[in-house]
């Protein structure tokens, strides 16, 4: 898919993103319900776009969608980890299935890659699920260098363990050394 833009969300793609995330079909309705609560949270009432990475107010969330033309494909959802030295979480991608396997994901994961660079992120954090249909999900963040740092068995549900990845970036790596570029697994 040529043409695909990233961009800031406004409250005006609310609708969108539901309808993003229940077409992917792994998320349940507490899971959906959680998504739109965390969208409300980046676009408080009144504003019509999300806040600006360089505003005084650091926001809890930031919001980037990627569009081609302007239809909305897929978005994501990233964030400052609270009371960690550059730790972000990653909270949410999901790319509609008309769009999956096109360039979208990876196009949301490259800018807000770039983004979290832009402001020395030192560590990102994914919590995703160990269930088959998340199979895909897992290969695509494998393949930008996250690896599994942690698994809870059973958390969601029985054979349902929560993996928690991670992938380093600039400052140092785990054994104190010198900087590790994001490309390097």
């Amino acid at each position: 898919m040529s043409g695909i833009r990233v961009a800031s969300l406004s409250a005006s793609h609310r609708s969108r993103v539901e309808e993003i995330v229940r077409a992917t079909r792994v998320f349940s309705e507490d899971e959906v319900a959680v998504a739109l609560e965390v969208f409300d949270a980046a676009i408080p009432a009144g504003m019509g776009h999300v806040r600006s990475p360089k505003s005084a107010v650091k926001p809890d969330y930031e919001l980037l969608g990627a569009f081609e033309g302007d239809r909305l494909l897929g978005y994501a959802c990233f964030g400052p980890t609270p009371s960690t030295d550059r730790t972000y979480d990653l909270y949410w991608i999901a790319v509609h299935p008309d769009a999956q396997r096109s360039g979208v994901g990876a196009a949301l994961m490259t800018e807000a890659e770039r983004q979290l660079e832009e402001r020395r992120a030192r560590l990102v954090i994914i919590e995703t699920s160990s269930r088959d249909d998340y199979t895909p999900t897992r290969r695509f963040y494998e393949k930008r260098g996250y690896v599994e740092a942690a698994r809870l068995r059973d958390f969601s549900a029985p054979g349902d363990d929560r993996l928690v990845l991670s992938k380093r970036f600039g400052s140092i790596d785990p054994n104190g050394n010198a900087a590790v570029s994001s490309h390097t697994a």
